[in-house]
């Protein structure tokens, strides 16, 4: 049997290599990886570099059956372009637009959009979590981009009958994360003190492992063709919760100030933070029934395992000897 040929962008990413090495193993797959600079996967498998913001130099997509389209500009806290939407474009709706039409074109069976939940909306109310069919509401630049993505590929598959499968993942965290969630290792590795600890939000977070066998899910399963799915590890959080389960992987005593949602707020407001409060007050919650039912699928990897796992894998780089060079 023929290994299915895949394409996977974003692959120097944390999403998009994870997903090509889950193909290594799987040996089911060819995968190539397409990587805008420097990737450990060099020698693994074929490499091909791939600038979303250089769309007029497009990957070869010689029998390539899917593409896993997980590269973007990525949202971040602190955005200093003048006029970020513009930006976002020219990367997550422009950039995603070419490669599509390349794949479209090159006889490609399946586009799988790794998009974002951002598309459904910033917050949830209690009991009320996102679902793939709501009504998207993206309040910021980057959620608009990548539901205006989202439209732009839809529209393309029904103009050339390549079957779309949209993937909108939360927060997502695994061994190697970076950003926010590696600070919080830090700051709990650390033992500093947290004012964290009376937070009764709910938060959907997806660990790598959950999210990636998901996406392979995807490659092969008829009725993926032309969803949109939500994902998570099906247990919600809140952020107490979350600090305190992270606590104990890392074996360490979580130290949480039981200081007011309120006040959290109003210091972010202050401090000119005011998505930082929403981020660590407010619910995001997921509903991933109509994933479950439709695939079949469940998440395979336990909150609990997925955060030892990632724990384990920080303090081992904690750890790790520093070389020094003469």
């Amino acid at each position: 049997m023929t290994a299915v040929k895949v394409l996977v962008t974003g692959a120097s990413g944390f999403v998009g290599e994870a997903v090509v090495l889950k193909l290594l193993v799987d040996q089911q797959f060819s995968p190539i990886a397409a990587a805008r600079g420097a990737t450990r996967l060099q020698g693994l498998c074929p490499v091909q570099p791939f600038d979303l913001t250089h769309t007029k130099v497009l990957p070869a997509l010689d029998d390539v059956q899917v593409v896993i389209h997980a590269a973007a500009r990525v949202h971040v806290m602190n955005e200093t372009a003048v006029d970020a939407l513009a930006e976002f474009r020219k990367v997550n709706v422009e950039g995603t637009l070419s490669l599509a039409q390349r794949a479209a074109k090159s006889g490609v069976k399946r586009f799988i959009f790794i998009s974002s939940i951002k598309v459904n909306g910033e917050s949830t109310h209690p009991g009320k979590p996102f679902t793939a069919d709501d009504r998207p509401n993206p309040q910021d630049p980057y959620g608009v981009s990548k539901y205006e993505a989202e439209e732009a590929l839809k529209q393309l598959g029904r103009a050339t009958g390549m079957e779309v499968v949209i993937i909108r993942p939360p927060l997502v965290y695994g061994p190697g994360v970076k950003a926010n969630f590696l600070s919080m290792l830090n700051w709990l590795n650390k033992g500093i003190p947290l004012p964290l600890g009376a937070i009764r939000n709910q938060r959907s977070l997806v660990a790598i492992g959950n999210l990636v066998s998901l996406v392979v899910t995807c490659i092969y399963h008829p009725a993926a063709a032309d969803q949109t799915f939500l994902v998570s590890d099906g247990e919600d959080l809140s952020t107490t919760q979350l600090l305190r389960r992270i606590a104990a992987a890392l074996h360490v005593r979580s130290r949480l100030l039981p200081v007011s949602p309120r006040f959290l707020k109003v210091g972010a407001f202050i401090l000119r933070r005011p998505e930082m409060a929403q981020r660590l007050c407010e619910s995001l919650q997921v509903d991933i029934q109509k994933t479950c039912m439709v695939l079949g699928w469940t998440p395979p990897e336990s909150i609990d395992q997925a955060l030892c796992a990632t724990a384990n894998h920080f303090l081992q780089q904690k750890n790790k000897p520093i070389s020094t060079r003469r």
